[in-house]
């Protein structure tokens, strides 16, 4: 068995020869499953259904969209005309062909996106990553010729962020080479420079510097319908709370500006900057905003003429916001159920207008495209049994279309959504969703999937999973998604509730949405399952430690479990606000407390866990994965173990890749929760 250090080295020759063995052995014993070929084609054939949404961007009145399918595995960026888009015309042109340019350069190169908001009207800086890693090289390319430009901007591998300041002239945030201390303590960067055409990187000039105790630094550039352009600065101390600064593109200097340190989405309209405060915002004279507003602020002088465009009540919270030319757009959702607003903006002093529309119930919405240059506001709407909806908001009249509508990709017409409602342990009532058959019996027989995410602000909300519609729904399971607190379900105060030594009010609310269950009559523990990823990772690994007996199966994904070392693993000390720092004594207790990894005991019987991870992941790391799972050899547990080779965090970056990983999981989920006799 390799050592901690071997573990620790992602990429040694111990390490790997370790992966090698587990993952062969978990494909050897689940692969040979009859069912998993099945799984395995049903999964990729929805995940490459042609029907599928095609997402639009707007850019200078045209419609961009990455695109993967059978045919381009690692994606082509494509464009279309406006009308061509929302008139269903199938008249799409390749911009940048990935699978060709890994092809020809002989790089795993996946997509990370594009920015095209600069000045000119033809180029943009284009993101590639190495095998869905975070850290990316940056190049310049050409909207015309569909080529990288010769001798153009390269930024090369890291973690980084970089904006226009004008056609010859970028903003960058990197791991500059020719600096001592390159990177925060978090991995991210914290100077930013300006790099003029034709410039090494050695000789960009610095714009600001923060500290390695920073979190990172990130840049952004606004444009509102006028085309009046902010260059910004956020200097991120944490996760959660930043300072900002606007840089003066003549000057090259950068100017502090007094805004609240825990600001959520931010835009920029009518040459105001809009934002949601994540805290109460006080501001000279004694007026108070409260926390979850929007609120709209001159960007020189934010603390003169602040003017509120929403304030939430106490069961309401804003998930998405676009500024466009219109206005303002946003989804609100008042008890996990959502609506779409449309904000006018103010005259002469009268309060901005809101017009509502309302949206279908236990569904989601997000805003997938707006633009300054016009009123459309593109939407998507979903559901765990409806397909996704793509509509069209005009915000000028208030009006929405619909524009398309994925086909089923799996049989829904005798599946239902419900809201359920349950006390935690402390007595906070904490909603949870319940997908099932509508002629289910309350026998206390029926196999139950759980999940939650409850962390970081983050909100679980309705999604349309065809994988899970086609091994798990059409085959009888039930699925249950928890809003519990550390989330984003009812805003900051409901994240605040879960963060760092708070957070036992999370689990304790994973852990009596399942005992409601065990009450109701949907199940019993042997026929209860459990599946989260990353944050939600870790919550599984609470749970396989706190509440073996509640569990037949417990599906860990690229999780935290080493709470007792996570600052000094992979980008960890970017979520000491979070989690809590093991410095302060009453956080480390907390810690010490909840930490998987240190609470497992031999003693304790546990269900046979499928733990699931990516070498590539640069955010997580696979070493939290890889100790939990050899502690359980160590003690003599068995366990389900796969970490593909590429993926990064997200751990899986194509269709084949996702319809692996998900087939194991269903042969996994089936054994454990289906198979037993009822």
């Amino acid at each position: 068995m390799p050592s901690r250090t071997d573990l620790e080295d992602v990429s040694g020759v111990r390490a790997l020869d370790w992966v090698r063995t587990e993952n062969r052995q978990t494909q050897d014993a689940l692969e040979s499953d009859p069912r998993y070929k099945g799984f395995y084609q049903d999964v990729l054939a929805a995940e490459e259904a042609p029907e599928r949404l095609a997402l639009p961007v707007q850019l200078r009145g045209q419609i961009y969209n990455f695109w993967q399918d059978a045919a381009h595995r690692r994606g082509i960026w494509r464009r279309t005309a406006f009308d061509a888009f929302v008139g269903r015309i199938n008249a799409w042109e390749n911009v940048l062909d990935i699978d060709a340019l890994t092809l020809s350069e002989k790089q795993d190169w996946v997509f990370q996106g594009a920015d095209c908001n600069g000045p000119s009207e033809t180029r943009c800086l284009i993101r590639l990553s190495q095998s869905g890693e975070d850290a990316d090289t940056v190049r310049e390319f050409d909207l015309v010729s569909k080529t990288f430009v010769n001798g153009g901007f390269v930024l090369p591998r890291g973690k980084q962020t970089a904006i226009w300041q004008d056609a010859d002239t970028l903003v960058v945030a990197r791991p500059w080479e020719d600096e001592k201390t390159p990177v925060t303590r978090s991995g991210y960067p914290y100077i930013v420079k300006i790099l003029r055409r034709g410039e090494s990187l050695s000789q960009a000039r610095e714009a600001l510097r923060g500290t390695p105790d920073d979190m990172s630094v990130e840049l952004r550039r606004f444009r509102d319908e006028t085309g009046a352009t902010i260059l910004m600065i956020e200097r991120k101390r944490n996760f959660f709370e930043s300072v900002y600064y606007i840089l003066d593109p003549k000057t090259g200097k950068s100017t502090l500006i007094a805004l609240p340190a825990r600001v959520g989405f931010m835009g920029f309209s009518h040459g105001r900057l809009v934002m949601r405060l994540d805290q109460d915002w006080t501001i000279p004279g004694g007026a108070v905003f409260h926390r979850g507003s929007i609120v709209s602020v001159d960007p020189r002088q934010p603390q003169e003429g602040v003017e509120t465009i929403f304030v939430p009540g106490p069961t309401q919270t804003t998930a998405s916001l676009a500024t466009g030319g219109s206005g303002v757009t946003a989804i609100i959702y008042d008890n996990v159920q959502p609506r779409l607003s449309s904000f006018a903006p103010a005259v002469k002093g009268a309060p901005w207008k809101e017009s509502r529309i309302a949206l279908p119930k236990n569904t989601s919405a997000k805003i997938v495209s707006a633009d300054r240059e016009s009123s459309y506001v593109f939407i998507q709407n979903e559901g765990y049994i409806v397909p996704p909806k793509l509509q069209m908001l005009d915000a000028a009249k208030g009006t929405v279309r619909d524009i398309a509508q994925t086909p089923d990709l799996f049989k829904a017409a005798d599946l239902v959504t419900e809201q359920f409602w349950v006390r935690s342990k402390d007595g906070t009532r904490v909603p949870y969703f319940v997908v099932h058959k509508s002629n289910w019996h309350l026998d206390g027989q029926n196999p139950v999937l759980q999940t939650s995410y409850g962390g970081f602000d983050l909100s679980y909300l309705p999604t349309y999973y065809p994988d899970l519609g086609k091994t798990w729904f059409e085959r009888g399971g039930v699925y249950v998604v928890g809003s519990i607190r550390g989330g984003g379900e009812f805003g900051p105060a409901w994240h605040e509730a879960g963060m760092k030594s708070g957070r036992q009010r999370a689990y304790d609310d994973f852990a009596s949405i399942a005992q409601d269950l065990f009450r109701r009559g949907v199940t019993t523990p042997a026929h209860l399952g459990i599946r989260g990823r990353s944050n939600g990772g870790l919550l599984m690994g609470v749970e396989f430690t706190q509440h073996p007996d509640f569990w037949k199966a417990v599906i860990i994904g690229v999780p935290l479990l080493d709470m007792l070392h996570y600052e000094t693993m992979a980008a960890g000390a970017s979520w000491n606000a979070e989690y809590g720092r093991m410095a302060n004594p009453r956080e480390r207790t907390f810690l010490e407390a909840i930490s998987p990894l240190q609470h497992l005991k031999a003693e304790i019987r546990y269900p046979e866990p499928f733990i699931f991870t990516s070498t590539k992941d640069d955010r997580v790391g696979p070493v939290h994965a890889r100790l939990f799972a050899t502690r359980l050899e160590a003690l003599g547990k068995p366990f389900y173990y796969y970490e593909d080779t590429e993926g990064g965090h997200a751990g899986t970056v194509n269709a084949r890749e996702v319809a692996h990983e998900r087939a194991l999981e269903a042969v996994y989920l089936s054994r454990l929760l289906m198979d037993a006799k009822r």
